[in-house]
């Protein structure tokens, strides 16, 4: 059951990528150039991460250092189709897209193209008939899913009122005991 925890922190951290990633995108103060700032970041972080991790535990296994073309080949496509998609999510941001919303619908849609995709690439024993309904439920079951997150996501706090240095002096006093108001 170790690929379930695995799994769990990949569920965790993808969870969270969509809000850091905003929130960083708003955070570097650029409303023009923000989220390209934010994705050379992420681009950093997984050079450090995606490249210098793997690097060391081949060192550290002494592997191998054959890198066949077609595995090669569709390892870089998968990262390819993962910078997109980052890139993507950016993009669905700075044309004003919620983050919830967003995540909702890629972490909905994303597992119905795998599925599919991979149905397409791998058919069933049996063919397409042998598929059960509930497959074809869950599918279902995640479209509507996202929709419903997306639609009835919770309203934000509106933002507080700035507050100017008279009304807060008047706070002050108030809660000092010097001003008394009937």
């Amino acid at each position: 059951m170790t690929w379930l925890i695995f799994a769990m922190l990949t569920v965790a951290c993808w969870g969270l990528y969509g809000i850091l990633l905003h929130a960083g995108q708003i955070k570097m103060g650029d409303p023009v150039n923000g989220r390209y700032k934010a994705l050379l970041l992420v681009g950093l972080a997984y050079f450090l991460i995606a490249v210098l991790a793997p690097l060391f535990v081949l060192i550290v296994n002494k592997a191998s250092w054959s890198f066949p073309f077609q595995g090669s080949y569709l390892s870089l496509l998968a990262g390819v189709v993962g910078a997109i998609g980052a890139f993507g999510v950016l993009l669905a941001f700075g044309a004003k897209g919620s983050p919830a919303v967003v995540m909702s619908i890629i972490f909905a849609g994303a597992p119905i193209v795998n599925a599919v995709v991979a149905i397409c690439l791998h058919p069933p024993q049996g063919g397409l008939g042998s598929i059960k309904p509930q497959f074809v439920l869950g599918i279902v079951l995640a479209a509507v899913g996202g929709c419903l997150v997306s639609y009835y996501k919770p309203k934000p706090v509106p933002p507080k009122e700035p507050v100017t240095s008279e009304l807060q002096q008047e706070r002050t006093e108030s809660e000092s005991g010097y001003l008394f108001r009937s």
